[in-house]
């Protein structure tokens, strides 16, 4: 029995014509390891699925196509095939490509990490018998999860003081402020002009005249770091002489002295004062403030921040130092080179977001420039782990995301987001963007599943930097690509 009501029938049943299946192509693939993340994959199609392809082209051509002296689809497929042989075998083949590649990522775990060195060009399907492709390509590593969730954490707390603000307030005012004769000895924050003669045990490597260089707690040159700078100049006078330990970077443009530590001997010709700007009207108002006490606010705020950045850096840094404690895995040295410019700028991003200026931020660049190859093999096996704890836990990022970000770092730089979007598309960092929120999210979710042990943060050290160079000559780019071996065919030649 019926109530009367009429039932209505969906429409998918009848009117949703059914999604056919992709037919799969029968395919052996051989998968061997050749290095740290790299494999070579060897395809083999079987003959009678490449039949059936080109059957099906030579087919459709014989009923379209028009051939001089036949009627339109009525030429002989012998005819067809003999004068659109060429065309045919470059679509099955491009075909065939992308059905069997499709069929290998959805088959087999392998996740690229470049494209692999496969040339379709240089490929031809042969006449009779099966199709062989191979190709070699970087994969991420295999990797089991460590647990992530619950995990016991410390966490660095501070409470700014006003002789904290005094502090971080004089040195935004040193961006303008103006250099002046100072009697006395140097203190932290004043300058010092000086001849510079920089030694390798016994050997000079290096020599520079009147630099100047302002006495921090650390300095950091083109090619170096002076990490004890301001312990090892500060109460000196003009006439003294110091000697202060450098650093070298993968830069330095002497390579043996990569990673090495130099001495630098000042003699020192002068000692100078900053003269910091008036807070007036005029100068406020660069910094959208109407008064100093908004100007100061600001300040707190870029140092609560800071402390934020500190923060989650530490987190970051324990949580990754136990998760990554088990990837005892080798990354290839060209893949490291490639990743190492990414790797630089998704710092120097997040140190942007913090709100640092960039004096600083180009003096922590320059700390991870010291061993920028090692620091990005620390970075890719974090960013590896963040990816896969993503993938686990289905997070994913999508355009509107990345608007509400460039958004977001448009507001604290007082800039247009289609500027700050611009700049990113310009210096192809949008997928650097991407994947940073990605990890960021992860991260998050670690975070959030953590156990904290508040412990009180330590004074961070002042940094500064000079564009001297400690040794002098051009600098190299760890990051550039080596150069091309020359082919044993030339050895010899004129």
């Amino acid at each position: 029995m019926t109530d009367g009501t009429e039932t209505a029938m969906p429409e998918t049943d009848l009117d949703t014509p059914p999604v056919e299946e992709k037919k799969k192509i029968k395919q052996s693939v051989e998968i061997k390891d050749t290095g740290p993340c790299k494999k070579h994959i060897k395809v083999v199609i079987e003959r009678a699925d490449i039949d059936g392809i080109f059957e099906k082209k030579y087919k459709e051509l014989v009923g379209d196509s028009w051939i001089p002296g036949f009627r339109p689809g009525k030429a002989p497929k012998t005819i067809v095939i003999r004068k659109f042989k060429k065309e045919v075998q470059d679509q099955v083949k491009g075909e065939i490509l992308l059905s069997s590649l499709e069929q290998l990522a959805e088959e087999f775990d392998v996740a690229p990490l470049s494209p692999p060195n496969l040339n379709p060009g240089k490929l031809v399907i042969p006449d009779q018998g099966d199709f062989v492709y191979e190709f070699e390509v970087e994969v991420r590593p295999h990797f089991d999860l460590p647990e992530y969730k619950g995990l016991k954490l410390k966490k660095p707390v501070r409470t700014y003081t006003e002789a904290d603000v005094d502090e971080e307030q004089n040195r935004v005012l040193a961006n303008d402020g103006q250099l002046v004769p100072k009697d006395g000895a140097a203190e932290k924050g004043d300058f010092v002009i000086a001849d510079m003669i920089t030694n390798y045990g016994s050997e000079k490597v290096g020599e520079a005249k009147e630099i100047t260089l302002r006495v921090d707690d650390t300095l950091s040159f083109k090619d170096g770091i002076a990490n004890k700078f301001g312990e090892q100049l500060i109460g000196a006078k003009a006439g003294d002489k110091r000697t202060v330990d450098i650093s070298m970077t993968d830069g330095v443009a002497i390579e043996r002295l990569k990673g090495q530590t130099v001495q630098a001997t000042l003699d020192i010709k002068d000692v100078k004062k900053l003269r910091l700007p008036e807070l007036d009207e005029l100068y406020l108002e660069k910094y959208h403030c109407k008064t100093a006490d908004q100007f100061r606010e600001r300040i707190r705020i870029v140092l609560e921040r800071r402390l934020e950045y500190n923060q989650r850096q530490s987190a970051r840094e324990q949580v990754l130092g136990l998760i990554t404690a088990s990837a005892t895995w080798e990354l290839p040295q060209d893949l490291l080179i490639r990743q190492a410019r990414k790797t630089l700028a998704r710092k120097v991003m997040e140190m942007k977001e913090s709100g640092m200026g960039e004096q600083e931020i180009q003096a922590r660049q320059r700390l991870l420039e010291r061993d920028v190859l090692s620091s990005t093999a620390q970075a890719l096996k974090e960013h590896f782990m963040l990816q896969k704890i993503a993938e686990d836990e289905k997070i994913e990022v999508n355009e509107a995301d990345i608007d509400a970000e460039i958004e977001r770092i448009a507001d604290q730089y007082n800039e247009s987001p289609r500027r700050i979007r611009a700049q990113f598309e310009r210096e192809e960092l949008l997928e650097t963007l991407a994947a940073q929120l990605i990890e960021r999210q992860a991260l998050d979710l670690i975070l959030d599943n953590a156990q904290y042990e508040e412990v009180p943060m330590g004074k961070e050290g002042g940094m500064s930097t000079s564009e001297a160079q400690a040794v002098p000559g051009e600098m190299k780019d760890p990051t550039a690509a080596p150069p091309e071996e020359k082919p044993a065919d030339d050895e010899g030649k004129d």
